[in-house]
Parts: structure tokens; C-alpha cells; sequence
């Protein structure tokens, strides 16, 4: 039996294309997968190549982004090859079967806010001051 259900975050946004005889939606992306237990010295998170096909991809093309959580099932599968050295190459992909999501569309949204926020924060935890002001600051 071949079957594994991972809930993550998506790394980027899914690379979608139309190929085959029919036409048929293929979306590529990548997922990071939060570790159980965290080593101080290691990754706190995996990250899985997953690929989806026909309606699965449609959705995934409409409806998913960077950052958004989900919960899906699928199947690995050896993506082994040989390099131009002549070395064999060894990897491996999720073929997705099935993917929902896995947070609320308000909770999305807070986290992006959040996000936003803490970007406009600087290191030292105060908002970036504009340069015409800097003459105007009274410690200058």
C-alpha cells in the first residue's frame, strides 16, 4: 500500500501547465511540513514535491497560494534519474489524490495581516522612520 497524508504550508505558488493528449491541468508545488519534535540543530520542517493532475489541479490553480494551509493524501513516487556524468540521481514526489484546505478563510487573512505588520516593523521593534522626517526627530 502506498499512501501518505501530509498538512502543510505551500512554499510558493503552485506552477501550473496545460499538457497531454487531453489537454490535462498539471500543478506543481512544493509543501513544508512541520516536524513533530524540533532538534535545535536541525530543520523544524520538510518540505515534499507534490504534483496534482485534471480537476485536482484546476483547484489548485484557482484557489491556492503561497502560504496557505492544507491537508492532502496522495501517493510517493520515485523520481530517479541519471545526470549528464552518468550518476544516478535519486528523488521522489507526491502524486496528489486529494487536497482541502486546512484553515478558515478569516484565519488566512489574519495571518497575512500579521505578516504585513511584521514586515513594516524593523529589527530593533520600531516602525522605519521616513527620511524627509529624520531632520524633524528631536534626537538627531
Amino acid at each position: 500500500m502506498n499512501k501518505l497524508i501530509l498538512m502543510g504550508r505551500l512554499t510558493r505558488d503552485p506552477e501550473i501547465r496545460y499538457g497531454g493528449p487531453n489537454n490535462t491541468c498539471i500543478a506543481r508545488f512544493s509543501l513544508a511540513v512541520d516536524r513533530r519534535y524540533k532538534r535545535e540543530d536541525g530543520p523544524a520542517a520538510d518540505f515534499f514535491n507534490c504534483t496534482a493532475f485534471g480537476r485536482t489541479g484546476e483547484f489548485i490553480e484557482k484557489y491556492l497560494q503561497k502560504g496557505t494551509k492544507v491537508v492532502l493524501d496522495g501517493e510517493m513516487q520515485n523520481n530517479n534519474y541519471q545526470n549528464r556524468d552518468g550518476q544516478m540521481v535519486y528523488g521522489f514526489q507526491v502524486i496528489v489524490n486529494n487536497i482541502e484546505f486546512a484553515e478558515s478563510k478569516k484565519a488566512a487573512e489574519e495571518r497575512q495581516e500579521e505578516s504585513t505588520r511584521q514586515q513594516d516593523i524593523g529589527a530593533d521593534g520600531f516602525a522605519p522612520v521616513p527620511d524627509e522626517m529624520q531632520e524633524e526627530l528631536p534626537f538627531n
